[in-house]
């Protein structure tokens, strides 16, 4: 564990001992005051051998080893070199990291793990989630086994295959009947009403260091040699800020020069963040989309981590850009069918990103480029049907 840590106030900067404040910067409040967590790397140390997956990087996580549960092999995923793709897109290079192996078939079974360390470290024995699935399943998983109960809500059109997951992992599940949004505000007055532990986007300043793990995870697969791009969708900001938090940690321990550029690819009919990200300095988290999208797990309106995503993108270069739901679907299919991958339409959205920065010359050619798939494809199957052609033949058993 990184012992040397403090956490800062992303918006007014004010610093503050882990140990002074739980979730969010008491001046500015949600939304306006996500916190950071800040290290004092006086060791050059960043893996530890002793462990395996996400437990690897230990020594720059705000965790305790006697907290850790490594019941579940979390992290470690597939990271594929499509030369095809590469070659198709223009690309030297094109990386493709499959988060969908995790235990919970997604990406945020990183963030759930680290979460439920924390939960332990103060101990809490209940922790609770507002998703639009995959973090609720996730964090149903993850608390599977651990004696810590999780307490889920989730708008009432989340993917069936994501709440039967929660369920089946034994969580107590409130299908609110409204959106992702309203289910964020009605889970924060319960489970500070309960005195439950929060494994809120946004709210947990802990979170990000367990998604960071994947940029972490990257650096160590690849020998060092990142790409030039990365690619990751986007809904609540905090999954692409990670990216760049985990690659600036590695910088500032001195183990690689240059951060990748990371770009954010929103659903169109909610991109809160590209619109606050465009709309400048100082950036502000006003931005309301009352939209949707069939990528259920990037259908976010009210992001609560804009100013965070906005900073540091602006910090190291990146940027936000949208694709619509049908260049999400036609994504599933043509990864799945080019490299064997099935991807869920917010996993497949970095590869209609990418698709699209190539044809507006957004990003240089030649280079070098990952895509994240945040989550498998069997975790929604009814959105990428409307896109297929083809029907099973029937025939007679002769």
């Amino acid at each position: 564990m990184a012992e040397n840590y403090h956490l800062r106030c992303v918006n007014c900067q004010k610093e503050y001992e882990k140990d002074d404040v739980q979730y969010t910067c008491p001046d500015c409040g949600n939304r306006l005051g996500t916190l950071e967590v800040v290290y004092d790397f006086k060791e050059k140390k960043w893996i530890d051998e002793a462990h395996t997956g996400i437990w690897r990087f230990l020594p720059i996580l705000p965790v305790r080893e006697t907290d850790i549960d490594e019941h579940l092999k979390i992290g470690d995923t597939p990271l594929y070199r499509s030369e095809t793709l590469a070659g198709e897109l223009g690309l030297s290079s094109l990386l493709i990291k499959d988060d969908g192996k995790n235990p919970t078939a997604s990406f945020k079974d990183r963030a759930s793990a680290v979460a439920v360390a924390k939960a332990h470290e103060l101990g809490y024995s209940d922790i609770y989630a507002a998703s639009t699935g995959n973090a609720a399943s996730s964090l149903s998983g993850v608390c599977a086994g651990t004696g810590v109960k999780a307490h889920i809500f989730v708008p009432q059109n989340a993917p069936e295959a994501k709440v039967v997951q929660q369920l089946i992992y034994g969580a107590e599940v409130f299908s609110i009947q409204g959106n992702y949004d309203q289910a964020f505000d009605l889970s924060l007055k319960k489970g500070e009403e309960k005195g439950w532990y929060c494994r809120n986007s946004a709210v947990n300043p802990y979170l990000l260091e367990g998604k960071k793990t994947c940029a972490l995870e990257m650096a160590w697969q690849t020998g060092l040699k990142l790409p030039d791009y990365i690619f990751v969708s986007v809904g609540d900001g905090t999954v692409y800020s990670s990216f760049i938090k985990g690659f600036s940690d590695l910088k500032q321990i001195g183990v690689i020069e240059k951060i990748p550029t990371v770009i954010g690819v929103q659903a169109a009919g909610c991109a809160a963040i590209k619109q606050a990200f465009d709309n400048g300095r100082p950036f502000k988290p006003d931005d309301i989309v009352n939209g949707d999208s069939e990528a259920d797990s990037i259908a976010v309106g009210k992001p609560r981590d804009v100013i965070k995503a906005c900073q540091y993108a602006f910090e190291t270069g990146g940027f936000f850009m949208t694709v619509s739901d049908q260049a999400i679907g036609q994504a599933v299919i043509e990864l799945a069918r080019k490299t064997g991958v099935f991807a869920e339409p917010a996993g497949a959205a970095s590869y209609a990103g990418i698709k699209k920065a190539i044809q507006e010359r957004r990003i240089e050619k030649n280079k070098t480029a990952a895509i994240i798939i945040t989550g498998n494809g069997l975790k929604d199957i009814k959105t990428p049907v409307k896109y297929l052609s083809e029907t099973p033949q029937k025939i007679h058993p002769d």
